[in-house]
This record gives structure tokens, sequence and C-alpha cells, in this order.
């Protein structure tokens, strides 16, 4: 693996442990049910677009 691939995967680990479920459904219950059908969305394809690029 490249060394920027390893620094955006420490980074996005990094984020991922940063969010606690509290805060999550916190956040869920301010912002809305569209907003987060829409933020669940475009995490999703982060993750995969970022999984596709790790693959090669």
């Amino acid at each position: 693996m490249r060394k920027s691939g390893l620094m955006q995967l420490i980074a996005f680990l990094g984020i991922g442990l940063g969010l606690t479920s509290c805060d999550v459904v916190g956040g869920v219950f301010k912002a809305g049910m569209w907003s987060t059908i829409i933020l669940i969305a475009l995490v999703g394809a982060l993750v995969f677009w970022l999984t596709s690029r790790f693959r090669r």
C-alpha cells in the first residue's frame, strides 16, 4: 500500500472511531430524516469508492 493510501486509511478510521453512536443518533434527530438518508448514502458511496481504489 502506498504511503498516501495508508494515510487516507488512518484518517478514515480516525473519523469513524471519533463518532460515537450517541453523537450520530443526536445528529439524526437534529438534522431530520431526509438529511440522514442522504448522509448515509454519501458515506456508503465513499466507502465503496475507497474499497475499489485499494483493490487495484
